[in-house]
């Protein structure tokens, strides 16, 4: 039976685990379903939806991980031991990784920058939804969510880009905390009040 949390006590306490220290079991068909029904419920200024999602599961991950090893090693043929692992291995860390995929474009009314946004926020969604479903996740944006070549590979579209890839599964240790920046250092109060 899963703990209920406040939502406060979760944003308080919120972390993301490394994606090669989580490990299978990964979420269902169906609860990777529910994931996306949350992640999607985001601002999104006109409607547009300018974001879809490509869900990589099961052994298809080892294939993509191997064909986009093979980009990494024609641009770096003297990679060490330890990266040529971390190439071989981009995808299969967890055993269900998300790419949420940005569609912004230009539009009569909504500026692209809006949708970019949106895309984030779908990102960040999903990473509460993985966690309100009891797993761990982490929302990287690796060389290959930039790297065209990739794109075919992934099943990207022309024009469309990686907003980033969320890998979700049981987490291995324990999240531990980080530093996190001082208000006075990020924080501007304009007003009488401030």
């Amino acid at each position: 039976m899963k703990t209920e949390i406040k939502l406060i006590d979760y944003l308080s306490t919120r972390r993301s685990i490394p994606a090669f220290q989580m490990s299978a079991p990964g979420p269902s068909k169906g609860e990777v379903e529910e994931m996306l029904k949350l992640a999607s419920r985001v601002p999104d200024h006109g409607k547009l939806a300018p974001w879809r999602f490509i869900v990589y599961r099961g052994e298809d991950r080892r294939r993509i991980s191997e064909a986009l090893a093979k980009i990494a090693f024609a641009d770096k043929p003297d990679l060490s031991e330890e990266m040529v692992k971390v190439e071989n291995t981009r995808l299969t860390r967890a055993p269900v990784v998300i790419a949420v995929v940005s569609r912004a474009a230009p539009h009569f009314k909504i500026p692209e920058w809006e949708q970019v946004m949106s895309a984030g926020a779908v990102c960040l969604n999903l990473v509460m939804a993985a966690n309100a479903h009891g797993f761990a996740s982490n929302w990287l944006t690796e060389w290959y969510a930039f790297d065209e070549r990739a794109y075919p590979i992934l099943g990207v579209e022309p024009g469309e880009k990686v907003a980033g890839f969320i890998h979700i599964g049981t987490p291995t240790v324990p999240p531990t905390e980080r530093p996190r920046p001082e208000l006075a250092e990020i924080v501007t109060w304009v007003g009488d009040d401030a």
